[in-house]
């Protein structure tokens, strides 16, 4: 682009400057202070001595850290496994109807309500005295309360729908550019509704998908208040163990190499994203190509 006589050149940099050292500020100076404090002993009254030791990592292969740390991945992939299986018919159903901004609007209603009174909110209707136990008592369907709260599927339970929406509007913003009228023809050569929607629609919101997914799955790797308001012994993940270092132990050597844990477990899953989705956000014949590959995605499903 020429450039008019006259005018000076403004320089990217000055543009980048302010977010850069927001960057710096509040991602990397603290991630490098979990890093180094993850490498050194810790204190006799908490924090660190400036000795270096790799004690902390030799201790998360601990029995009982690798425990917690199945708990968590299972509980984890649970949750997501659940949000995405509700999330991608809620998409599809918002991007197909007439009131778009209506439902987009009761979705977004449980953001004006602070987390915590969500949570309690469940507690007050799973707990043993709870709005459930009560109609099932009422109801006769039951002799005594039944225990709903403190164990996994609690957890599970508060966690999909904690974090439902963060799935439902990616999914909803791709599956609102889709073009429709390729499931119609997929139906039109002779494929089943569910063939047209697993071999067309499936495939072609491949990045919204990844998107919910790592949405989803992120924050609820690293989850604390669900499991420690909502879950029992039995539920104990990641995110409640940093917190006991922290505080109980005041070990901050093992909770910051527990950290470093989550952050890499994350961080892969980014970087898993970001090369799914690579070709199609970097490269410019995937996008000029789209509508013959739809067609025969199309043609493909009728086979």
């Amino acid at each position: 682009m020429t450039r008019l006589p006259g005018t000076a050149k403004t320089p990217g940099g000055l543009y980048a400057a302010p977010s850069l050292v927001w960057l710096s500020v509040f991602f990397l100076a603290p991630l490098a202070i979990i890093v180094a404090y993850s490498f050194l002993t810790p204190g006799a009254l908490g924090g660190v001595e400036w000795s270096p030791t790799l004690d902390a990592y030799r201790a998360i292969a601990n029995p009982t850290f690798g425990k917690v740390t199945v708990n968590t991945i299972i509980v984890a992939m649970g949750a997501t496994a659940i949000t995405m299986l509700i999330a991608i018919p809620c998409g599809y159903y918002m991007a197909r109807s007439e009131h778009q901004n209506i439902l987009l609007m009761l979705v977004m209603i449980p953001f004006w309500t602070n987390f915590l009174i969500r949570i309690y909110a469940w507690i007050a209707i799973l707990g043993n005295e709870g709005f459930l136990n009560d109609l099932l008592l009422s109801l006769g369907l039951v002799d005594q309360s039944v225990r709903f709260l403190y164990n996994r599927g609690a957890v599970m339970l508060v966690l999909v729908y904690t974090y439902l929406p963060y799935a439902i509007l990616p999914l909803y913003s791709t599956i609102d550019k889709f073009d429709f009228s390729l499931l119609e023809a997929a139906r039109d050569l002779g494929a089943s509704k569910m063939s047209a929607i697993n071999r067309v629609l499936l495939p072609n919101i491949r990045g919204g998908v990844l998107t919910a997914f790592l949405f989803t799955f992120i924050p609820i790797f690293g989850a604390y208040a669900v499991p420690l308001l909502v879950g029992g012994t039995e539920s104990y993940m990641l995110g409640n163990l940093i917190a006991d270092e922290l505080t109980k132990s005041r070990d901050w050597p093992l909770a910051s190499a527990i950290s470093m844990v989550i952050t890499l477990v994350t961080t892969l899953g980014v970087l898993l994203l970001l090369r799914a989705n690579g070709t199609s956000v970097l490269g410019g014949d995937d996008h000029e190509a789209a509508e013959p590959a739809g067609e025969a995605d199309a043609l493909g499903a009728a086979r």
